[in-house]
Parts: C-alpha cells; sequence; structure tokens
C-alpha cells in the first residue's frame, strides 16, 4: 500500500510576495467550494419546487372549479330573447333546441339527463356532477309563454320576453335559479335547500311557496306578489358599502322595488291580477293606459304607440280576454277610455 506524499511548506522561507500569492490560491479555492455547494442547495431547492408546483397543478386541475350562477350569467353570450320567434331551451353544449309545436312543456328528470320538450320530444344531456354545475337556459319570446317543470319538481311559468337560466340538477345547500322577465313559481317544499331566484335587482329565498316575480329590464318597478308560504327579498345595493333592503313578506302582499329611486314598498293586492296571464287572462284596476300597453305589446309580439302623454296616464279597470287578438282587446279598452287606435301593420298599433 502506498502512502500518501505529504508536501511540508515553510512559510518562514517564503518572500512577502509568495505569501500574498498563496493566500490568494487559498481564498479562491475557498470561494469555489462555497459555490459548488450553494449549487447544489439550489439545484436541489429548485427541484423541490418544480414538484411543489406541479402537485399543486394537478390538484387545481383535478379540483373542481365551481362557478355561481351569477358568474354563469355574467360569462355567458348575450342573447335577444326575440332573436326567434319560437321558444328556444339552449343546452349546456350550447345546442338551440327551437320549440316548434303548440305546446311549450319542458320537463326534466330527476337527474336532470332527460329533457320532455313540447309534447313529443326528449333530449338526452350530460348532467351536473360533483366537479361542475350545468346550467340550462330558456329564452321565451314576446307573443309567447312557457311551462318549465324543474329537476326537483319545482313548476314554473314564463311570460313574454323572459329569460330563465337553471342547472340541469340541483346541488349543494340551496336552488337558484336567474330570471329575467316576469315568471310565477310554484315551488316544491325542501327545509334544507333553500330555493332562490336572482335578478340584478334582487335576491327572493323561499321553501315551497307560490308567488309571482316580474323584473323586466325595461321595467322601472321590480315586482314580487305572494299567494302562499312566505318569502325573503334582498335587495341588491348599486355600490359597495351600501346598505342591503330586506323584506319578508306574507301572502296577498305585492314588494315592489323602485330601481330609479332605491325604495321599497309594499301593499295588500288582490293576488289573482297578477297570477291571472297563466291562464290566458289580463286582470287590471286602476292602471294606467302605458304600462297596459307595455303589457300587451309582450304579450302579442306588437308595438304599441301611446302618442298623447296625457292619455298615457289615463286608468283603466276591467277584464282582458287574451284568447281574442290584440285589436279586440283595445276596443274592449276602447269602450271605457276616451282613446282611437290606427293599425300601421300587423306588427305596429298607434294610440291616440
Amino acid at each position: 500500500m502506498k502512502n500518501k506524499k505529504t508536501t511540508n511548506i515553510d512559510f518562514t522561507s517564503l518572500s512577502d510576495t509568495e505569501k500574498v500569492a498563496l493566500k490568494g490560491k487559498i481564498y479562491k479555492s475557498v470561494d469555489r467550494l462555497k459555490q459548488r455547494r450553494l449549487r447544489i442547495r439550489y439545484a436541489m431547492g429548485t427541484a423541490a419546487s418544480i414538484a411543489f408546483f406541479l402537485a399543486l397543478g394537478l390538484y387545481f386541475f383535478n379540483s373542481p372549479v365551481e362557478s355561481s350562477i351569477t358568474d354563469f350569467v355574467k360569462s355567458a353570450k348575450k342573447v335577444d330573447v326575440n332573436a326567434s320567434d319560437k321558444v328556444v331551451l339552449i343546452l349546456d353544449e350550447g345546442e338551440n333546441v327551437k320549440i316548434d309545436e303548440d305546446s311549450t312543456d319542458i320537463s326534466y328528470s330527476a337527474t336532470g339527463q332527460k329533457v320532455n320538450v313540447g309534447g313529443s320530444k326528449v333530449v338526452d344531456q350530460r348532467a351536473s356532477s360533483e366537479k361542475e354545475t350545468v346550467y340550462n337556459t330558456v329564452l321565451v319570446p314576446y307573443g309567447k309563454r312557457s311551462n318549465l317543470k324543474l329537476s326537483d319538481g319545482s313548476m314554473v311559468w314564463l311570460n313574454s320576453g323572459s329569460r330563465l337560466v337553471y342547472p340541469t340538477v340541483f346541488r349543494g345547500e340551496k336552488r337558484e335559479v336567474y330570471l329575467e322577465g316576469e315568471a310565477i313559481f310554484e315551488v316544491a317544499h325542501d327545509a334544507n335547500h333553500p330555493f332562490m331566484v336572482l335578478s340584478e335587482s334582487q335576491e327572493i329565498e323561499v321553501l315551497g311557496t307560490v308567488f309571482n316575480v316580474s323584473n323586466y329590464l325595461d321595467d322601472n318597478q321590480v315586482n314580487t306578489v305572494l299567494k302562499s308560504g312566505s318569502v325573503q327579498i334582498r335587495y341588491k345595493p348599486d355600490t359597495a358599502g351600501a346598505t342591503t333592503n330586506e323584506m319578508k313578506i306574507a301572502p296577498g302582499t305585492l314588494a315592489s322595488y323602485d330601481k330609479k329611486n332605491k325604495t321599497v314598498t309594499s301593499e295588500k293586492v288582490n293576488v289573482d291580477h297578477y297570477f291571472s296571464w297563466r291562464k290566458g287572462v289580463f286582470i287590471f284596476k286602476n292602471n294606467n293606459l302605458d304600462h297596459i300597453m307595455k303589457r300587451l305589446a309582450r304579450y302579442y309580439n306588437v308595438n304599441i304607440e301611446i302618442e298623447n302623454q296625457i292619455l298615457a296616464e289615463e286608468t283603466f279597470s276591467g277584464y282582458l280576454d287574451l284568447r281574442e287578438d290584440v285589436e279586440k282587446v283595445i276596443g274592449i279598452i276602447k269602450e271605457t277610455t276616451p282613446l282611437q287606435y290606427t293599425k300601421i301593420n300587423e306588427r305596429r298599433i298607434s294610440i291616440n
């Protein structure tokens, strides 16, 4: 076995210049050793970081990314309820199902995977899962109405010019739908899962009840009329930090929110006046002509113009059978209100 050779340096015999040079070599060796150790540590740290972020990315990729129904509504492509003259069902995959039949009923199975459309068509679709909620949309143009049975058994009657967004099957603690326009809800009772009707200006929370909501974008008021049960209404403030108005109403009550003045009022009413359109009847009591003609315009899908503002404020009370054509209905109003009308074409009537 060979012995290691030991080199002995006599530092006392070195000149000052040689001592400085030797000291520099020693410092350089120490620095190279430190840098080597740092590079090893950095490489190990980088590898650990990459592994951590890779695992984190895989976790989020495989984890459910849940969005609320309001997020879905905001991110969805803007649609015009009057783009078609038919009731349209928009499925999650983007498929549009136009209902050409006289019956515009839509009914979901308990799983949400089968949809009965009209009187004869059945549509298969994917349903909500633990990772993702699947939403459908119904568009009801002016001149049309539609009935909808949700997967939980709740019934919805949609009036002309309305849009309803809802999940194919309800998941989570709340059953949420989003409404623009007017609808009557008959909610299946489920004390553990409150039913929520959301809109731009308000939220309505119920357990099981019958009520009407009218919230058209071009109306200045949002009206909620309760027929049975109990509802809690929250009116959303326009600015962050503003006070949220809340109101709990009893059967036979109309709650109104003025979008312009941001005021909330309530009064006792005859609820039949607000539910009669479901049976093809309008009932008015001291309503002004402007309000009445706007409702008729939506129902019949015609443009009704009132030329005189004083006439627009005239009031009318009565019963209008909507099975008659629009001219006959206006003729009934004419018997008690001083108006004349001119039919310009099939889609336009002028009142003066």
